[in-house]
């Protein structure tokens, strides 16, 4: 198949939440080719435990070039314990610079309890602004339904939860089967 008719792997939704204390991210589990679900019960969020600093990840795109990335960002925090925000600069720097990483298509949203970033591979490293953020096919519509829910009683995993069964119910790409990890 040629890569122009290849029809693209699609279906991840990941958000984070960080509200109360508490730092949520959850992701769905559908992974897409084309029009067909290929696979409903994939986890793209997990727990990092790095020279012991618990760390959570969550990632769209590529799964290989996520697990690459994860990997590079593990070796970061063990050469900078505590300071995610540092090792996640390190590693949009190398993301950006080299010529292997260069071509890899995935995001990360990661957290350590206290800092919620999304990492790119276009060397950035965002901090949401309402503290919701989201990656991937639904991304955007799990971030609008998150933000408006901020300023309810929900808690952070309530509003993750609920955001997640929005976008399922709106885009084709995200389903309602759950992974969640949470940190505070």
């Amino acid at each position: 198949m040629a890569n122009e008719d290849f029809p693209g792997w699609h279906g991840t939704t990941i958000i984070g939440v960080r509200k109360g204390g508490k730092v949520v991210i959850a992701g769905d589990g559908q992974v897409s080719l084309g029009q067909t679900v290929i696979k409903g019960t994939a986890r793209k969020v997990r727990r990092l435990s790095p020279g012991g600093q618990d760390v959570i990840a969550g990632f769209a795109g590529s799964t290989a070039d996520a697990f690459t990335l994860l990997e590079r960002l593990e070796k970061k925090l063990e050469a900078t314990p505590g300071q995610l925000a540092r090792a996640s600069v390190e590693l949009a720097k190398d993301w950006r610079t080299d010529k292997y990483l260069q071509k890899l298509e995935a995001m990360l949203i990661v957290s350590d309890g206290k800092d919620l970033l999304v990492i790119t591979g276009a060397g950035d490293v965002l901090e949401p602004e309402h503290d919701v953020t989201a990656i991937g096919s639904g991304g955007n519509y799990a971030l609008a339904a998150g933000r408006a829910m901020m300023d309810s009683d929900r808690d952070a995993e309530a509003v993750a939860r609920e955001a997640m069964a929005i976008a399922a119910d709106i885009c084709v790409y995200t389903n309602g089967n759950l992974t969640v990890e949470s940190l505070g």
